[in-house]
C-alpha cells in the first residue's frame, strides 16, 4: 500500500517538514516517487521510518543514522559494524535511562517533601491528586 507524506506524517506524529528534512539528509533514500514528483512510502518504508524515529527519539545524531542507513545499503560485508553500532548504543539508552530513574528519584523525594510540609495527602504515583495551587 501507498502512502503520502500526510499519512507518513500523521502516523508517526511528526511533520511533513520533519520528513523531507530526514530525505534530505539521506535518511530516506529508498522512498519512491509518483511521476509528479511526490514521495510515495510503502510498508517497507514506513518500517524504516520507525527504526529511524527510534534511533532519533534516544538520541542517535542524524550523521550517525545516515552512516547505518549508508551502511544497509553496503549489503551484509557491513552486518558487524551495524550490529557494533547497536551494542554501542544500547549501552548509551541505558545510560540516559539510569540518569531519567535517578532524576525520577529526585522528584518524587520533592514531592514527598512538599507532601509533608504542605499537608497534603498526595500519592506519587498519582500527581494529578495534587492542588495545582499549593
Amino acid at each position: 500500500m501507498g502512502y503520502t507524506i500526510s499519512q507518513v506524517a500523521a502516523k508517526f506524529d511528526l511533520t511533513a517538514h520533519t520528513i523531507r528534512y530526514y530525505d534530505k539528509e539521506g535518511l530516506l533514500p529508498f522512498v519512491d516517487r509518483s511521476k509528479a514528483g511526490n514521495r510515495e512510502f510503502s510498508d517497507s518504508d514506513l518500517d524504516w521510518l520507525k527504526l529511524i524515529c527510534c534511533l532519533k527519539n534516544t538520541g542517535m545524531p542524524i550523521k550517525q543514522i545516515k552512516q547505518y542507513i549508508e551502511w544497509c545499503l553496503q549489503g551484509d560485508d557491513t552486518l558487524e559494524i551495524r550490529r557494533q553500532m547497536f551494542i554501542d548504543h544500547r549501552k548509551e539508552v541505558l545510560k540516559q535511562m539510569n540518569n531519567l530513574q535517578e532524576n525520577l528519584k529526585m522528584i518524587d523525594y520533592k514531592l514527598e517533601f512538599y507532601a509533608t510540609n504542605c499537608n497534603i495527602n498526595c500519592n506519587i504515583n498519582n500527581p494529578s491528586k495534587l492542588s495545582a495551587g499549593k
